[in-house]
């Protein structure tokens, strides 16, 4: 420090970003309600808070894709200009969002340093993007060909390429929306790795997560939204989980899971000997009526496989399904619907809505047939069975026209499930029913899931999530290698040590 300098004093550096009284509202409803937030340096900080509690809508206020309707942001003092994008990349404040904004068709590279290609006298300087690249990735422990096409990765690498490319260009606030919620188990830790990188060179860091396990493992602090408001900012460290989830919904967390109803004794979905095309067997299982049945397994264990076979989307090699004793003869959604059996898939916005239709679209679309005569529409008996189903799962909408890409995860979820209520459903398969849904949404799923097994519809679910399998099902099956490796009574799942033989079971060492 020369003699002219002043002293520093850190503490009286400027946050890397500063939200203060930011107060947005959508249509005339409040989303965000005087919210305040401080992003450190150095610092990642867990945004946590239910579905529509405006978590995605703050940070597009913090990254200026938002004007705020009143409210500032700050970036290292500086004052940034309500919705400007352009003005926040400058100040060093970078997003990720969950749908990505990379480009598919260019190459990894290309990428990098879209916006900020490296020129000479003779034009790009491929070569030196290359190499630059090159280092970055290895920086992140990314080993990928810098000329490999975007599109060709898998989603996690392609959200690091965009972190890296946030910070190549000198993002010293990084918001990240769900960054792990499309990406497999497998890239999350590598994720992890990228974050703590980041914090380690001085990077503030926000990121909005479902995951207790990730909060624990990543953050130093966190900050809950209840209904638009900042109900928590604390450290980690002085934090326990029960106190993230009852800031979160705005209750305890005891009761999560609902009683389960006694199941019937009438058999009403047989499975014998079905062979899954790909995914080995033959499997055979049985679900009676009022019963909830949990099928437990790792990823690659045939679960999805055997579900999506049982409602006609894959073709068995042999064997059949059978449901109240008839044998569903053709092999296709129709036949499985005229069944009376309905999914809820695992993949929701690929497979489960359509996002760009609306909810009363969306809720009619397996039973279009019943609601039309000689191709014509009687909306007024469809409008009446989706309003009717939709107030049964409690759906939290502006009306059955709000486009379903404006719903909450948990709302969504809620449309796929009323979807089949509009007509007779025997069977409901359910594949990881609460998957990107946040843990206040969970509880009412849960409760709609015992309902409706409790009116009398035999339930087959398949869940990655353990104590789902534990708490909701009268017996579980542990699959391996497409085929059933063990039964599980109620009694054996309420055994202390059932996890650890789960796992057991799984993966083949027991």
């Amino acid at each position: 420090m020369r003699p002219t300098d002043p002293p520093s004093d850190a503490s009286n550096a400027p946050s890397t970003l500063e939200c203060r009284g930011i107060e947005k509202a959508f249509g005339g409803v409040p989303v965000l309600k005087g919210v305040s937030l401080t992003l450190e340096a150095g610092t990642i900080t867990a945004l946590a808070g239910e579905n529509g509690a405006g978590k995605s809508t703050l940070m597009k206020i913090a990254s200026g894709q938002y004007r705020p309707d009143s409210g500032e942001v700050f970036v290292r003092g500086e004052d940034l200009h309500a919705g400007n994008t352009q003005m926040a990349h400058r100040l060093g404040v970078s997003i990720v969002p969950q749908e990505l904004a990379s480009v598919p068709d260019l190459s990894v590279y290309e990428n990098i340093f879209i916006g900020r290609e490296i020129r000479g006298v003779f034009g790009l300087q491929r070569k030196a993007m290359i190499e630059e690249a090159r280092k970055n990735l290895e920086v992140f422990g990314v080993n990928v060909d810098p000329t490999a096409r975007m599109g060709s990765l898998p989603v996690g690498i392609r959200q690091i390429v965009e972190i890296i490319k946030a910070t190549n260009t000198g993002a010293k606030a990084i918001l990240l929306d769900e960054p792990s919620s499309a990406i497999a188990e497998r890239e999350v830790e590598r994720l992890i790795s990228v974050m703590r990188h980041l914090r380690d060179r001085g990077v503030a860091l926000l990121f909005t997560t479902h995951k207790m396990e990730e909060i624990r493992a990543v953050a130093d602090r966190v900050v809950v939204l209840r209904d638009g408001n900042l109900v928590l900012d604390q450290p980690l460290a002085l934090l326990t989980d029960d106190d993230i989830v009852t800031a979160m919904i705005g209750r305890e967390l005891e009761d999560l899971f609902p009683d389960r109803n006694t199941p019937g004794e009438e058999t009403i979905l047989e499975i014998d000997n079905l062979e899954v095309d790909g995914a080995g067997g033959p499997v055979s299982l049985s679900v009676r009526r009022g019963e909830i049945v949990g099928l437990a397994g790792l990823v690659g264990a045939g679960r999805t496989e055997l579900l999506e076979t049982v409602f006609g989307i894959r073709r068995p090699l042999g064997g059949e399904v059978r449901v109240s004793g008839r044998v569903v003869k053709k092999h296709s959604p129709s036949a499985a619907i005229a069944a009376k059996i309905a999914i809820v898939p695992e993949d929701r916005k690929g497979a489960g809505a359509i996002l760009s239709m609306d909810v009363l679209d969306n809720a009619s679309l397996p039973r279009l047939a019943s609601f039309s005569t000689a191709s014509l529409l009687k909306q007024g008996a469809r409008r009446a069975a989706v309003r009717k189903a939709t107030e049964s799962v409690r759906l939290k909408s502006r009306g059955l026209n709000q486009s379903m890409e404006t719903l909450s995860g948990g709302n969504q979820q809620k449309v796929v499930l009323a979807r089949w209520l509009t007509g007779p459903v025997d069977v409901l398969i359910l594949d990881e029913p609460t998957r990107g849904v946040d843990v206040g949404a969970r509880s009412e799923i849960y409760r709609i899931i015992v309902a409706l097994a409790s009116q009398g519809m035999a339930v087959l679910m398949a869940s990655s999530d353990m104590p789902e399998v534990l708490s909701l099902s009268h017996r579980a099956l542990v699959m391996r290698g497409g085929e059933v490796a063990a039964e599980l009574s109620r009694d054996d799942l309420d055994r202390t040590d059932v996890q650890d033989k789960i796992f057991r079971l799984a993966s083949g060492l027991s």
